[in-house]
């Protein structure tokens, strides 16, 4: 069973490679001077866990019109939880890489992301844990979709939601913003967000405030904070930070 998923995943990395080569040829007419891709990274810390993540978002055609793109994303981190079956807390160390062709559609201030591939997991626990479906390596399919959203000149609307089939593994955000400081910045938006995240047995969610598309140069920031509980009855505050760049 393994084996065929190891078969399966490495055969839709090769069909992936060989769309893109594909429409890459085909759209070498994309304006020089524009942008095609984007290099992003970011860090997520609460009590009980740390990550980061860094990656490539690659667009043959341009990020201003409609088209293909691929997204490379590699990240890594350490978490606590409390496994009843062993009666005490369990400590695990992740790492992933995921290699997603997607599809960015852009109808007038909206814009959405759709992203579809293969997924490679590895979960250390420490001590081990055999009730765990995350344990070992892992490999399986995801699905993920972002939005970006302007109602107004002064109002966003942003969100992003992810599924894998590798331990039911999911996360969903939400996020409204007033821009703030418009003369000053070209888009500083503020507001409250959400998340839910979790996998097997976990669950986690959040409430705090962003912002978010914070301009430095050619580099875009954003960040968030807040308060976090998950199904283990834990809570404590949480900070996201994040970085693109955009060549």
């Amino acid at each position: 069973m393994v084996g065929g998923r190891r078969v399966c995943a490495a055969t839709t990395v090769a069909a992936a490679f060989f769309v893109w080569s594909c429409v890459s040829a085909g759209t070498a007419r994309a304006d020089a001077d524009e942008s095609r891709r984007i290099v992003f990274s970011g860090r997520d810390v609460w009590r009980h866990s740390v990550f980061a993540h860094g990656g490539l978002l690659l667009a043959p055609g341009g990020f201003a019109q409609d088209g293909l793109m691929l997204k490379l994303l590699l990240s890594t981190g350490a978490y606590r939880y409390h496994a009843q079956n062993l009666g005490r807390a369990v400590t695990g160390y992740e790492g992933k890489a995921q290699l997603l062709p997607g599809w960015r559609i852009k109808r007038g201030n909206a814009e959405m992301k759709f992203f579809f591939g293969p997924e490679f997991q590895y979960h250390y626990l420490s001590p081990d844990d055999p009730d765990n479906r995350l344990r070992g390596r892992s490999f399986g399919l995801r699905v993920a979709t972002e939005l970006w959203y302007e109602p107004t000149r002064t109002t966003l609307v942003a969100g992003d939601a992810s599924l894998t089939s590798i331990g039911a593994s999911h996360s969903v955000r939400l996020a409204l913003g007033m821009l703030v400081f418009g003369e000053m910045i070209d888009a500083l938006y503020v507001g409250p967000e959400t998340q839910v995240f979790g996998a097997d047995g976990y669950r986690q969610i959040r409430f705090g405030a962003h912002i978010t598309s914070m301009k430095t140069a050619e580099t875009e920031w954003s960040a968030g904070i807040g308060w976090a509980h998950d199904s283990d009855g834990r809570s404590s505050p949480y900070l996201r930070i994040s970085v693109m760049a955009r060549r």
